[in-house]
């Protein structure tokens, strides 16, 4: 009789999948967690006004996770998109070891290495993601000297029946992005070199049912690629790296893109209907991390509190308040960045002080007493590489030249050539461009040390050294003369500034203007209708 029930049990199971019944197959994702491993001061736009409340924390995107699964326990797969492990002073102090318990305790199902990954060396990347005991890939990033994959480029799965494959790819310019030391041993290729071939090794040999990307390359090159033929085959793309909080999937010629924003703030829930294996259907949710709807998980937070314990004390020093709102998100200018490169340029003495673009730190935001404290957490947040201060010659030319080149960097009409961060950041200059005219034509008025600037003239120049670049090399810009490194770093520079003034007050002064985008001005792509919020 035993025999007979289990027999009948599977004839009804082949039944319903005979009879196509619909089911669903959840994805969650994270992206670009940064290192932020408890509930922080986040911003939303609400209403085009900036507002501010508390958000993220790993134990608490566990408990929304873990709640998923319980709804989902067959159907649900949990990946995050890179930048994991460098973003606070735990991090660096720790070269990353921080991470693999805690990676373990969150129990992803698949984990991609983004472009600051590299930060601690390829082997120290290595170590630490393989710690992580679950399945890494990556589809671009080899060994540099025998040209072996780092990872596998591709993991495959099943559920509910349904197999699904996946391909990573990181953003080959990570070597030109970040300081070329951090990759020193890896060779990255483009997208394209075997996107093709993977698609057809997973749909024709593999013949997986479903297909998904998995690329750490930025909102405008994951467009990009869903609307390239090369593409075709791929169901959805899992985009990480700008921190974009898209809501409403973007659809491309070929596939369709979403990514989950950045610091742990969000969990983006895809929701995939399947009927006969097919993808009939789709609900996707940019799910905010509310500590308080989602309580932190106790086994999560007991590890993160270990984790960040040796370190508590020295992050947790004060170095001086704020009594205005600290934050980026802007693209053109943002209070954060004025602070820090007002502290360079006083530190320097140089005609103008730079700072890259960073998409990095949380705002921080005065409390009912009308102040904050400003701590090394917070500065290893907002600058989360210490390299030595760099200063050097040169001329007005070669300003408005790097400054048409890093403008197009942000605003390039053709998405292929953006790459980074924001606009990059100054003190001692004010900008004035068009973002939409063409490369060449968009710087209008440059002034420094409040005169307009000369285009033969030279000027002294504060940047920071990149760990691998050429000497004449300043913030992109080559040929500088007379350059030299000091032997002071930014933190140096910051908190020198930060205990000579005590309380700071940064706001958007004007330095920087794009006439056609207003004053608080998000990232955003008129071609699609996304807008950052």
């Amino acid at each position: 009789m035993k025999k007979l029930v289990i027999l009948f049990s599977s004839i009804t199971m082949l039944s319903c999948s005979e009879n196509n019944t619909e089911e669903v197959i959840t994805i969650l994702q994270t992206a670009d967690i940064h290192a932020y491993l408890n509930p922080h001061s986040e911003l939303f736009v609400e209403n085009d006004s900036i507002v501010f409340r508390n958000a993220g924390g790993l134990a608490n995107i566990k408990t929304l996770v873990e709640s998923a699964r319980q709804e989902n326990p067959d159907g649900t797969i949990f990946i995050d998109g890179g930048d994991l492990i460098q973003g606070s002073g735990e991090s660096v102090h720790s070269e990353g070891k921080i991470f693999p318990s805690l990676i373990q305790a969150m129990n992803y199902d698949l984990l991609i290495p983004g472009n600051w990954e590299v930060i601690y060396g390829k082997q120290v990347m290595l170590d630490v993601m393989n710690g992580y005991k679950t399945n890494v890939i990556v589809s671009n990033m080899y060994h540099e000297a025998d040209e072996k994959p780092i990872f596998p480029p591709y993991w495959i799965t099943e559920k509910k029946g349904v197999k699904m494959g996946f391909i990573a790819y990181n953003d080959p310019e990570v070597p030109i992005r970040q300081n070329p030391g951090f990759s020193k041993g890896l060779k990255f290729t483009e997208v394209e070199n075997n996107l093709k071939e993977l698609i057809k090794e997973l749909k024709e040999t593999q013949k997986v049912d479903l297909l998904f990307l998995v690329a750490h390359i930025g909102i405008s090159k994951q467009v990009l690629l869903a609307n390239n033929p090369a593409v075709k085959g791929v169901d959805f793309i899992f985009g990480n790296d700008t921190h974009e909080r898209i809501r409403k999937p973007i659809k491309g010629k070929f596939t369709t893109v979403v990514e989950p924003g950045a610091f742990g703030s969000f969990v983006g829930k895809l929701d995939l209907k399947i009927k006969d294996k097919k993808i009939v259907g789709y609900d996707y949710e940019l799910m905010e991390v509310d500590p308080e709807k989602y309580p932190a998980n106790t086994e999560v937070q007991q590890l993160v509190d270990q984790s960040l314990a040796p370190y508590k004390e020295d992050m947790q020093r004060i170095l001086g308040y704020t009594s205005t709102p600290m934050y980026r998100y802007l693209v053109v200018e943002n209070p954060m960045d004025n602070m820090i490169t007002d502290a360079l340029l006083w530190k320097s003495g140089a005609d103008f002080a730079t700072s890259n673009g960073f998409r990095f730190g949380v705002p921080i935001v005065p409390d009912e007493n009308g102040k904050k404290a400003i701590t090394k957490e917070d500065l290893w947040r907002m600058l989360p590489v210490d390299e030595h201060m760099k200063i050097g010659e040169v001329t007005g030319q070669q300003i408005k030249d790097w400054l048409e080149k890093e403008i197009n960097n942000v605003f390039a009409k053709d998405p292929s050539k953006r790459f980074g961060g924001w606009l990059v950041r100054f003190s001692g200059m004010t900008l004035k461009f068009d973002s939409s005219k063409e490369m060449g034509e968009r710087v209008l008025e440059v002034t420094i040390q409040g005169k307009p600037m000369d285009l033969g003239k030279t000027y002294k120049m504060a940047s920071c050294n990149r760990t691998g670049e050429p000497l004449h090399v300043l913030c992109r810009m080559p040929n500088g003369k007379n350059v030299e490194i000091k032997d002071y770093t930014l933190h140096d520079a910051v908190e020198e500034y930060l205990k000579v003034k005590g309380t700071v007050n940064p706001v958007l002064d004007g330095r920087s203007i794009a006439v056609d985008l207003g004053t608080n001005a998000f990232s955003q792509m008129a071609e699609t209708g996304y807008k950052f919020r």
